[in-house]
Formats: structure tokens, C-alpha cells, sequence
């Protein structure tokens, strides 16, 4: 497969439909579970993600996708500080629900959308951004996904994929490792009720690409001056690239 590969699925389509039903089953519970199993920190990767991209948002008249939005956090971030418009799509329907009610409690319009990240419903060279916060790992096809990304985003406009990664052969990476293998199914499952989708979690980690490898292939999709930031000891990378 050329994408994620939950245990047990054996094409694309199946992957795609497995991982949507995943995450409508754990949309109520979800920016609980993230915020305890993170010890927070998945709001400082956001809050860093959007630091290096505030240029672009502060251009008057600049568009701002967030693709695989999930109930929103990282949306409502970016739109914090756009001065125009930030449209968030995802796949899920109890995830976009989530992301409604919080929008709706800003009380700051923020397009929502429902779409597969592989076919999105805009037009080429459409958004000056696109960013991804945790849901690329996720996608049925990271090549397609990343050829789409390309598709919409103007010329000189930048995707950010915010996603999780592997720490490496230290004494910090064989904890996070048993932590992400052992403690944190059993708590993302205590407090999600779904043990499935926090086994997938770290098995859908160790199977995706490294920082190395995703930016050869945002290279390889014509994406021009790559880079990525690890944080959290490597825990976690920011990929950037300019079409």
C-alpha cells in the first residue's frame, strides 16, 4: 500500500473507510485524549506551526487551507491570525461537527467542507496555504495526497505538514517508544472507549516515512526549498515546502 495500513486491510479503499469510521467513533472524546496523552504539548506544535507561517496568513487577501482539520484546533489557530479568509475540509462528519460547534462559539465565520484530502473540490492554484496538523500519516496514498496539496496551492504558496516521527536509536526514543507502545493505547483507549484507533496510533507512527524520507518525496513532487523543524527530542517535524 502506499499509504497508512491498518491492521488487517488490504487495499486503499479499505484503509480510507477504516480510518473515517476511526475517527468518527473517537470525534466526542478526541481533543481530550490529545491533550493528556501530549502532556499538552500538541497545543505548542500547533502554536508553532502557525508561527512559521504567520507571513503568509498577515497577506491581505490570502487564502489558507487546513486540510484534515479534525474538530479544528489547529484551524481556528491559523485563522487567529489570518487577516482573511482559512477554510478547514475533512473526511470525517463528527470530526467537521466538532470543528462547527467551535467555530460556531467564536462566533468568527470559518468555511467548513467535507472531502477526501486525495480529491479535494478546489480549483489549481487556488490557496497561497495548506497545512496539515496530524492527518497526513492518516492519508491512503502520502504521494497523492501530497500531489494534491501541489494542485491547489499557488505558485510561491507553501504546505506545512505537521506530523508525528520517529525519535531515533536514543535513550529518549526507547522511552517514547515504550510509552507510545505500551502506556499510551491503554490510556487513549480509557479515555476514547476505542482501543483500535490508539493501537493504530503508534503502529500507523513506526510505519510512516521518516523526516528524511517525507522531504525527499515533497522534493521529488516539485516542492522547492523543503525543510522540516523536529521538536520534542524528534518526537514530532514540520515539514515545509513551496510550490
Amino acid at each position: 500500500m502506499k499509504g497508512t495500513a491498518p491492521a488487517g486491510v488490504s487495499t486503499e479503499q479499505e484503509a480510507s473507510r477504516w480510518v473515517r469510521a476511526m475517527f468518527g467513533r473517537i470525534a466526542p472524546r478526541y481533543d481530550l485524549a490529545n491533550h493528556i496523552l501530549s502532556l499538552n504539548l500538541d497545543r505548542w506544535w500547533r502554536a508553532q506551526t502557525v508561527n512559521r507561517v504567520r507571513y503568509i496568513l498577515e497577506r491581505p487577501g490570502a487564502r489558507a487551507l487546513d486540510l484534515c482539520c479534525g474538530t479544528g484546533d489547529l484551524l481556528l489557530a491559523l485563522q487567529a491570525r489570518s487577516t482573511s479568509s482559512v477554510m478547514g475540509s475533512d473526511f470525517c462528519h463528527p470530526m467537521l461537527l466538532s470543528a462547527s460547534a467551535k467555530i460556531a462559539r467564536r462566533k468568527r465565520p470559518c468555511p467548513l467542507f467535507e472531502s477526501d484530502a486525495l480529491a479535494l473540490p478546489l480549483p489549481e492554484n487556488s490557496v497561497d496555504l495548506v497545512t496539515v496538523a496530524f492527518g497526513f500519516r492518516n492519508l491512503a496514498d502520502y504521494s497523492a495526497g501530497l500531489a494534491e496539496m501541489y494542485r491547489v496551492l499557488k505558485p510561491s504558496g507553501v504546505a506545512a505538514i505537521l506530523e508525528f516521527s520517529q525519535p531515533g536509536n536514543t535513550m529518549f526514543g526507547k522511552l517514547y517508544g515504550f510509552y507510545s507502545r505500551r502506556v499510551l493505547p491503554r490510556i487513549g483507549a480509557a479515555l476514547s472507549g476505542s482501543r483500535d484507533a490508539y493501537s493504530y496510533l503508534p503502529e500507523s507512527i513506526e510505519k510512516f516515512p521518516s523526516a528524511e524520507d517525507l522531504a525527499a518525496r515533497m522534493r521529488a513532487m516539485g516542492f522547492r526549498a523543503v525543510e522540516f523543524i523536529c521538536m520534542t527530542g524528534g518526537t514530532v517535524a514540520l515539514h515545509l515546502g513551496t510550490k
